[in-house]
């Protein structure tokens, strides 16, 4: 059967909506995994997940590190563990590219990115993380939610610091 014009418009706009709303989930992902200091943010990433969700440390050092979690519930109760006070992370970013997003079927796709990961701990030790994240995401009541996400690692290695007061270098520049 052949697809009209409308049907074939509409199906082009709901790919390109449903890739929109899938970068809007992986990027709140990160940005409150970036802050993760309250209950509320736990809840906010378990409201990012199916109910019957896995989350996967994959890899040598990620499945042995970082373990696997099913369900919702076990996914908060991980992402709770980082909950301290003293905040268990001073600084805590990741940053995405490499960004790949397929539409598998009607309701479910898959993403993939590459993701750096800096972090200063409240121990004051620094380091940094390269990771290939895998997510398959499944649309539930036409909202996008990831229902199995993996990290592996890339590399992982211990710097120095992030931040310094020094002066940043730049060009000289001719005032008037």
């Amino acid at each position: 059967m052949q697809m009209s014009e409308q049907q074939h418009l509409l199906s082009r706009l709901d790919t390109l909506e449903s890739e929109a709303e899938i970068r809007r989930v992986i990027s709140q992902y990160m940005h409150l995994c970036d802050d993760l200091r309250s209950e509320d943010s736990v809840t906010q990433i378990g409201q990012l997940f199916t109910c019957n969700a896995e989350w996967a440390g994959i890899g040598e050092l990620y499945a042995e590190r970082l373990g696997n979690y099913k369900g919702r519930s076990a996914i908060e109760a991980m992402m709770r563990k980082y909950v301290t006070h003293p905040a268990h992370f001073r600084i805590n970013t990741h940053y995405l590219s490499s960004e790949f997003i397929y539409l598998n079927e009607i309701n479910e796709a898959t993403g993939r990115w590459k993701m750096l990961q800096l972090s200063t701990f409240n121990n004051g030790q620094s380091h940094l993380n390269g990771a290939e994240l895998i997510i398959e995401f499944r649309r539930e009541n036409n909202i996008w939610l990831m229902n199995h996400f993996t990290t592996r690692n890339l590399f992982s290695r211990p710097i120095d610091y992030w931040h310094s007061p020094s002066g940043l270098p730049v060009p000289e520049t001719k005032r008037a």
